[in-house]
C-alpha cells in the first residue's frame, strides 16, 4: 500500500504562486496531480514518470510545472500565474503503470490517492 501525503496548499491572490508537494511511502512509476473544484468532476492537472517525462492539461500548460525527486519519492507542482479558476482541492495520485499521453489523466487508472489539499485563488 502506497501512502501519499500532500502539503503546500493555501490561499493566494490572482497572479500569485504556490508549490505543492506530495511525499510517497514507496516508489511508483507514475505520479500525478488531479484537482476538483466545487460542483465539478476531478480532472487531471499534470503527471510525471520516474524518468521525468511529463504531461499537462491544456488549462495549466506554461503556468504549472510538475517535477520529481526520486531520492525522496516526492513529486512537486509549481503553480505560477494562478487564476481564480484554479481554486480546487488538489490530489496527489500514484500508480505503477507508466504515465502515457493517452492514460495519464484517467482517474480509475490510479490506485493510490492522497487526502487532498485546498488551493484558493482570490481575484
Amino acid at each position: 500500500q502506497v501512502q501519499l501525503v500532500e502539503s503546500g496548499g493555501g490561499s493566494v491572490q490572482s497572479g500569485g504562486s504556490l508549490r505543492l508537494s506530495c511525499s510517497a511511502s514507496q516508489y511508483t512509476t507514475c505520479k500525478a496531480w488531479f484537482r476538483q473544484a466545487p460542483g465539478k468532476e476531478r480532472e487531471g492537472v499534470a503527471a510525471i514518470n520516474s524518468a521525468g517525462k511529463t504531461n499537462y492539461a491544456d488549462s495549466v500548460k506554461d503556468r504549472f510545472t510538475i517535477s520529481l525527486d526520486n531520492t525522496k519519492n516526492t513529486v512537486y507542482l509549481q503553480m505560477n500565474s494562478l487564476k481564480p479558476e484554479d481554486t480546487a482541492m488538489y490530489y496527489c495520485a500514484a500508480r505503477y503503470l507508466y504515465c502515457s499521453a493517452s492514460s495519464w489523466s484517467s482517474r480509475p487508472s490510479f490506485n493510490y490517492w492522497g487526502q487532498g489539499i485546498l488551493v484558493t485563488v482570490s481575484s
